[in-house]
């Protein structure tokens, strides 16, 4: 039986016949917008009709931002243990291993050194598509790592926070890592390396109250939430409404807490720039 059939309104084609268009081939931003996935891959998953940021992780911001996308990955090999035994509906180590497996990540956090326009730069990245992102003890300890990476070789150190905020699996642990890192960034300060921290959509919890905001430089992209707890949890707290745009990237530029927002097509030739205003 043939697969489609002839009408006086043309071929049509069978409903059981019919194939949809590829799973991930469109994207459509909260406006409405549709847009292809190449077009938004050539435009540093931007959309081009309404400028709205999609989320991404570090395989995307190390293409975007590394020099012919080459780099050497930092500890790339440390994965998270289980100190506390922890379960909830299923036990740590299980949801750590589905994840893995899932995101071909090993947590949520992956560093690399390369090139930026020529100039040395290591970059700290978080994945939000890994338990959302949360700082764990792997986290605080492949920031500090590449931290004293960048104290070793005098490179600049970048730390791109996408982020829920602490890993509620390891507790302590977890609340541990914003003590651990701030006090390895003093370093960096002591030494005089610059530190350049870029706050991406969300950036809340334990992330935003220790590295996100220690930045010699805080940046952000367009319309990024950035807070510490969520809007529903200070609403319930003050008994008040929160003014519009609270938490906003904008909202915090306004009232002091960013130093400028930088669209991520601009993103690579802005920080080459700031780096190479903070080598005089």
């Amino acid at each position: 039986m043939a697969w489609f059939k002839r009408t006086n309104k043309g071929i049509q084609t069978p409903t059981e016949s019919k194939k949809e268009a590829p799973d991930g081939l469109w994207y459509k931003t909260p406006s409405g917008k549709i847009v292809h996935m190449r077009e938004l891959r050539n435009n540093a998953y931007v959309s081009p009709e309404d400028d709205y940021h999609v989320r991404i992780g570090s395989k995307e911001y190390f293409e975007i931002l590394f020099d012919d996308n080459k780099f050497e990955e930092l500890d790339a090999e440390l994965s998270s243990g289980d100190p506390l035994k922890f379960v909830d509906s299923k036990p740590y180590p299980a949801r750590i291993e589905a994840t893995q497996k899932k995101s071909g990540l090993t947590d949520a956090l992956r560093s690399a050194v390369g090139k930026i326009n020529g100039t040395p730069l290591v970059i700290a990245c978080m994945d939000f598509g890994f338990i959302g992102g949360s700082m764990g003890s792997v986290v605080g300890e492949k920031i500090a790592r590449a931290i004293n990476h960048s104290l070793e070789h005098k490179i600049p150190f970048l730390m791109i926070s996408k982020s829920g905020g602490a890993r509620m699996m390891e507790a302590g642990f977890s609340l541990m890592q914003m003590a651990k890192t701030s006090a390895r960034l003093a370093l960096l300060s002591e030494a005089k390396i610059p530190y350049i921290s870029l706050l991406t959509d969300p950036t809340t919890g334990g992330v935003t109250a220790s590295y996100a905001m220690l930045g010699d430089f805080n940046i952000s992209e367009p319309g990024s939430l950035i807070g510490f707890a969520g809007p529903r949890v200070i609403r319930e707290t003050i008994g008040k409404d929160l003014p519009k745009g609270f938490q906003s990237a904008e909202f915090v530029k306004d009232h002091g807490f960013l130093d400028f927002i930088v669209d991520r097509r601009s993103l690579k030739n802005k920080l080459s720039t700031l780096l190479k205003m903070l080598e005089n």
